[in-house]
């Protein structure tokens, strides 16, 4: 259990992520640095929360990750193997391309903080049961392993990201590469 923060260090550690979140929505690395600058606060204090870059991104991504295994454990609960499915990569995806945080984050071998190894590993066991109670149901093809999915999703936002466009623009892109995808993961493709 942690130790609440003081009134002033909880203002501090908020004014750090929501200037360490305008930066990574602008496409900006994070230095801490630039961060304590802008956000107007002493080096120190930056550091005193957050030793490096990648926990400070990470904290910035747990939002976007925590909503993610929501999403998951709903998901798991509903009886339809199919839509579930579907339902989980289409939140998964509409995330990668619209929450800058969750790519460098979900693509790092190493995590900077315990929360997000946990978040990530729920998020591979939802997607890894999801996906194998799709194939037993017949709804997918059997060929699929559950390690083909996030090289599958990441491309689909690497294509979003090549792609372009408006927010909106992404988010209906990135549907119509999923569907595609989907198209070909079904079992009820043709030739299979």
């Amino acid at each position: 259990m942690t130790t609440p923060l003081r009134r002033d260090a909880a203002r501090n550690w908020d004014q750090i992520v929501s200037t360490a979140r305008v930066l990574v929505d602008q496409g900006m690395p994070l230095q801490l640095n630039d961060v304590a600058r802008r956000a107007g606060l002493g080096v120190g204090t930056v550091y005193r929360h957050f030793a490096t870059p990648e926990a400070l991104l990470e904290t910035v991504a747990t939002p976007c990750l925590e909503s993610l295994a929501a999403c998951g454990e709903q998901a798991l609960a509903d009886p339809d193997a199919w839509r579930a499915l579907r339902g989980f990569l289409t939140r998964t995806v509409e995330a990668q391309v619209t929450d800058a945080s969750l790519p460098p984050v979900a693509a790092a071998a190493d995590d900077a903080l315990a929360r997000t190894t946990e978040l990530k590993e729920s998020l591979r066991a939802a997607g890894t049961a999801l996906l194998e109670r799709a194939v037993a149901a017949g709804a997918v093809r059997r060929d699929l392993a559950p390690a083909d999915l996030v090289p599958l999703m990441c491309g689909i936002a690497h294509a979003v990201d090549v792609h372009g466009g408006t927010p909106a623009d992404r988010i209906d892109t990135a549907h119509r590469y999923l569907e595609t995808l989907l198209g070909g993961l079904s079992a009820a493709a043709p030739g299979l």
